[in-house]
């Protein structure tokens, strides 16, 4: 670990010097996030100045959902700023609307209902994601931008949106408590990923259901053949099958 202080004389850039955890203790460091450290003194004993770089919101929550309103393209919000959504291809919206036939099929009548696309689900902060589908089991009024108790999220996966499909939003998802599944579509091949949990505040157990297998929503009393969710969906050869010499 390499750090940065300045001593008396120089030129004010500072002078990289290589020191232990004692050493850097003795010199007045302190320990931030990810392994990072920090001085408030120089080895002279003098005090300096620190720099924090915070990060502050362009917008609010409210004031995105009025900004959003007005755009052609769609957008979700980190909390801080707009994201633009990453645009699908025709497999990922014909297995999103799958997911939202088989639900509506088996739920009709019942006391939940699957939303998606622009039901807004809040996560940390101000953060408001759009997943693929959304189940509540709670009565919800026809103007509000936001899904009031999500039960099942899914999020159908797009070339580009692995990272924050599979690491971001399992994150945000788990700190809504009224979430009890999170289920990641595959959009390539065969194959779900489904993170599940009794109760608020526990670690996601996680398993993976292929095609002969059933996807179980216990929540909702509901189970799906995953064949039915990728009927009629094309998927392109695999790389192996697709090359030939020349």
């Amino acid at each position: 670990m390499m750090l940065t202080t300045r001593h008396e004389g120089d030129d004010g850039e500072g002078t990289r010097v290589g020191l232990t955890v004692r050493q850097k203790l003795a010199a007045g460091c302190r320990i931030l996030p990810a392994g990072y450290w920090r001085t408030d003194r120089s080895f002279s004993g003098k005090l300096r100045p620190i720099s924090v770089t915070i990060r502050v919101p362009a917008m609010t929550r409210d004031q995105f959902f009025d900004w959003a309103e007005a755009q052609d393209a769609r957008y979700e919000f980190d909390g801080f700023e707009p994201v633009a959504m990453t645009e699908g291809n025709l497999n990922h919206n014909r297995i999103a609307f799958k997911i939202h036939t088989a639900l509506r099929g088996r739920l009709k009548g019942g006391g939940c209902e699957p939303l998606g696309l622009d039901a807004g689900v809040a996560t940390i902060g101000d953060t408001v994601r759009y997943p693929d589908a959304v189940m509540t089991c709670s009565p919800a009024q026809g103007g509000s931008r936001l899904v009031p108790n999500p039960v099942v999220v899914f999020e159908v996966i797009s070339p580009t949106s692995g990272h924050i499909d599979r690491i971001v939003k399992l994150r945000e998802y788990a700190a809504v408590d009224s979430i009890r599944r999170y289920i990641i579509v595959e959009s390539t091949s065969i194959g779900l990923t489904v993170h599940e949990r009794h109760e608020a505040g526990q670690k996601w157990t996680v398993t993976t259901v292929m095609a002969d297998d059933l996807l179980s929503l216990s929540e909702i009393g509901v189970e799906i053949p995953i064949a039915e969710i990728y009927e009629d969906v094309d998927f392109p050869p695999p790389a192996s099958e697709a090359w030939s010499p020349p």
